[in-house]
């Protein structure tokens, strides 16, 4: 099988190809290709048996989409993206990116299937931001997308996108709304959403992290592993179940800021906590306002997606992926 990883570069992308590289496959089904697309040079994985191609590659560009699919490969992950905080300050790169390079990549498949019959699996990585307020205190999946920023209503037209490929034969594609991911390792970035992982990261190292929202503020979350087994598992499944609605809300756990800070004081002590510093920025705080923050996720558990349950599970998570089993903090 050979997989293309769209944003290879990035957190997700990075860790998507390292536990291909580990397994040799997916869900038992080997990978012996692997190419990594990303705008800045994306990293091999150790250890691959297979042909590891990396190409940087600007997807908002027309002839980077015909190059990304020209080894036909048999299922494109793609999770290149300006993220939330970016999109909204920067509307022009937003939607250059996050919509056109979207759908560049999928007229490029479909040039290729009207040329050869070629027809991937297509896994999207879309977002809980396609959801605005007012919401339910459950969302269910038969709840409508209203965004409110930039970045979700980008997001929702890929989905839109993506159904409609997959129903003229063009794709195989799944949308796959990921929660917010949390802890992120690394350093900050430009997304809005990025506190929910600071306020757990640095003080887990020993470093002082900015909580700019209160802490009664609840949100939808899932670790690093958790997405990589999602996009695995979308990348393998039966997607006869969905019929045309092609998208799924994943599961996730619903916290308070609170509850996230309670469960580091568990886990890393009052040391860590006192590390946190209350700075108010009100633009972060109406973003987040605007988001969902708990999900029915009936359809996806029923197709076998599984996050974690509490957040004393995602910090230990981080702890054993990123710190190597280490607490720093405690």
């Amino acid at each position: 099988m050979h997989m293309l990883i769209i944003g290879a570069a990035g957190m997700l992308g990075r860790k998507l190809a390292a536990r291909v590289a580990a397994d040799g496959g997916i869900e038992g089904r080997p990978v012996n290709a692997l190419t990594l697309v990303d705008a800045v040079p994306a990293i091999a994985p150790a250890a691959f048996a297979g042909t590891v191609t990396v190409e940087t590659l600007d997807l908002s560009v027309p002839a980077a989409a015909a190059r990304c699919v020209a080894g036909r490969p048999d299922v494109i992950v793609h999770l290149a993206a300006i993220v939330s905080g970016e999109a909204e300050r920067d509307f022009e790169t937003g939607y250059r990116i996050n919509l056109d390079g979207t759908r560049l990549l999928l007229e490029a498949i479909r040039a290729a299937h009207l040329d050869s019959g070629y027809r991937p699996r297509l896994v999207f990585s879309s977002s809980i931001a396609v959801f605005g307020a007012p919401f339910p205190e459950v969302i269910g999946d038969e709840f409508f997308t209203t965004p409110l920023t930039s970045y979700g209503t980008q997001k929702a037209i890929g989905e839109l996108l993506l159904s409609d490929y997959s129903r003229r034969g063009f794709i195989d594609g799944i949308a796959i709304r990921l929660p917010t991911i949390c802890i992120r390792p690394g350093t900050p970035n430009a997304a809005a959403s990025g506190f929910f992982s600071n306020i757990l990261r640095e003080p887990l190292v020993g470093r002082q992290a900015v909580l700019p929202v209160s802490e009664d503020v609840r949100h939808w979350h899932a670790s690093p592993r958790a997405a990589v087994r999602f996009m695995i598992r979308a990348a393998t499944m039966d997607l006869t179940p969905l019929g045309w609605r092609r998208t799924l809300s994943l599961p996730g756990l619903s916290a308070t800021v609170g509850e996230q800070i309670a469960a580091l004081r568990r886990v890393a002590g009052d040391r860590a906590v006192g590390l946190i510093r209350r700075e108010p920025d009100e633009t972060i705080a109406r973003i987040v306002a605007g988001w969902p923050a708990n999900f029915a996720a009936t359809r996806a558990r029923a197709l076998g997606f599984v996050a974690e349950s509490s957040f004393d599970e995602i910090i230990r998570v981080h702890i054993e992926d990123e710190l190597g089993g280490n607490l720093v903090a405690a």
